[in-house]
């Protein structure tokens, strides 16, 4: 197999797979039921796994997306992170971006919030959402979704557009909602993590 043959595989798979990610989401309803292995999935679709039963998140790198220069989740690591991935093209992504950004500023350096900006062929549009909803907080830009597909299968892994993900300080998958979030949700799935640590 030559390699360029082997790249186009590579990227189909990626684009069929965050096909798959962008039809199983976009929507407002939650998702609910235990599936996958040390977690449990509670009240309105958010699903935790305690200390004990972490998995590793993968350390998702790219370019940020104003370009000022390249995110890593590791360079976060001792902070509690909010990881939500979006797109500009996702109407429940827009429902909660405000809404994210506000936990953002309540929470403050406690929390650091990190966006992944997922399908966004053109990062304009996707730096034009973060200026209308007034997001400071940074993200990667994966338009090809490469960066998404880094979670472990079985894990609390993103299965939808939007997705939010706590990841402690240890650096591990704590609590995951498939569904766009209001400001009470975030807490709920935060302050429990952020307790861990006093």
């Amino acid at each position: 197999m030559t390699r360029t043959s082997s790249r186009r595989i590579r990227f189909a798979a990626v684009l069929g797979a965050v096909s798959a990610l962008a039809l199983a989401g976009c929507s407002s309803s939650g998702s609910s039921g235990s599936g996958g292995v040390g977690f449990v999935t509670g009240k309105g679709g958010i699903a935790t796994a305690g200390p004990a039963k972490r998995v590793a998140a993968p350390d998702v790198t790219g370019t940020s997306l104003d370009g000022s220069g390249t995110l890593k989740l590791s360079d976060y690591r001792g902070k509690v992170v909010v990881l939500n991935i979006w797109g500009s093209w996702c109407s429940p992504c827009r429902a909660e971006a405000k809404g994210l950004q506000e936990a953002s500023e309540k929470y403050g350096d406690r929390v650091q919030f990190l966006g992944i900006n997922t399908r966004d062929t053109d990062p304009a549009n996707a730096v034009a959402f973060e200026k209308n909803f007034g997001v400071t907080y940074p993200s990667i830009y994966d338009p090809d979704g490469a960066e998404i597909l880094k979670f472990p299968k079985g894990s609390l892994n993103p299965q939808s557009i939007p997705t939010t993900i706590v990841v402690d300080q240890e650096g591990r998958l704590a609590a995951r909602a498939m569904r766009a979030m209001s400001t009470e949700d975030l807490q709920a799935m935060v302050d429990p993590v952020l307790a861990e640590s006093k």
